[in-house]
């Protein structure tokens, strides 16, 4: 079970929030839960990202389980009315010995990291990226290139949504709930946050915004990022808990299938962030729903961040104590 949840806790996480749960059901069968202390009120209301997280994670667990030789049976929200917290059951069965590709991905857990730093102007090989493009189809989803005119567009509106959540003080005293620290096992370090773009060009996310004066001394200088980003777009049908988790899941397989191929990613969800309440059921284009861009490219090697130790994040209390 530590082998099992250490691997899907090196998954991903909005600000690193790491806001997953696991319970142990019996000698074959695991519950992850949404650990919803550690959802982003203000960044993250609807849980969109904290859903994509634990995604991420349960991607992780069911390759940990196909390295022990079994398939995992993964059931998604078993209880919605009573546990919606309860994101999946997942029970492993006697299966086949793990394939090349699933050992390649599961030894990419432990080097997969977010890089925030500049990349090079080399483009991504066609193979490359049509490995990436299979990968998100494999978990349910759509990976589309972003490029030109359109690929600008969208940088323009994560340039506005970022400079709608900075100017809320209730987002820059979130951030600082996340960030700065390097001692503990969670949020963004100072190491992660990353040089700030020169004259804006490309719309980071500024961690510095939690953090006092000092900190933001300590940081890099700012520097000069790739002028055409190679952004792609991950789309799912839906725009709901089940279809966050499908996106968490085929957005993991991705970034492995991009780790495995020395190709560095960051993430964007400003302008999701910024979503209404409502599902946009309307609005929604005939390949679904954008649940996150990607930017991906060959830039340097970067540290990984920290974890929280399995057993803070493992439960050992039953489903019907939990109820209580």
């Amino acid at each position: 079970m530590r082998r099992l949840v250490h691997a899907a806790v090196a998954a991903p996480s909005v600000h690193n929030t790491q806001p997953w749960r696991f319970r142990r059901v019996d000698d074959a069968t695991m519950d992850l839960y949404a650990d919803l202390d550690r959802l982003l009120a203000v960044t993250d209301p609807m849980g969109r990202g904290l859903g994509i997280s634990c995604g991420a994670a349960l991607f992780n667990l069911r390759l940990a389980i196909r390295m022990t030789g079994h398939d995992p049976q993964v059931m998604p929200l078993p209880d919605p009315g009573e546990r919606p917290d309860l994101l999946a059951t997942v029970r492993a069965t006697p299966g086949s010995p793990p394939d090349q590709d699933e050992r390649l991905l599961y030894g990419m857990i432990p080097h997969r990291r977010t890089n925030r730093f500049p990349f090079d102007d080399r483009p991504l090989p066609r193979n490359v990226f049509l490995d990436l493009v299979t990968a998100a189809y494999t978990e349910g989803a759509t990976l589309i290139l972003v490029k030109g005119r359109t690929a600008r567009r969208v940088l323009d509106l994560v340039a506005v949504a970022e400079g709608t959540l900075t100017a809320e003080e209730s987002y820059r005293a979130e951030l600082a709930r996340w960030t700065g620290s390097e001692a503990r096992s969670d949020g963004v370090p100072e190491h992660a946050f990353g040089p700030r773009p020169r004259n804006g060009e490309l719309p980071m996310r500024d961690f510095t915004l939690g953090g006092a004066q000092a900190v933001r001394d300590r940081l890099p200088e700012q520097a000069d990022f790739e002028p055409d980003p190679q952004l792609a777009a991950l789309f799912t049908m839906g725009d709901g808990p089940l279809d966050w988790l499908r996106a968490g899941q085929a957005l993991q397989r991705v970034l492995l299938t991009a780790t495995a191929h020395g190709v560095a990613a960051s993430l964007f969800s400003q302008p999701l962030d910024l979503r209404p309440p409502p599902h946009r059921g309307d609005h929604a284009g005939p390949l679904g729903h954008v649940q996150m861009l990607v930017r991906f490219g060959y830039g340097p090697p970067v540290p990984r961040v920290p974890r929280r130790p399995v057993f803070e994040v493992v439960d050992q209390r039953t489903r019907e104590a939990r109820r209580g």
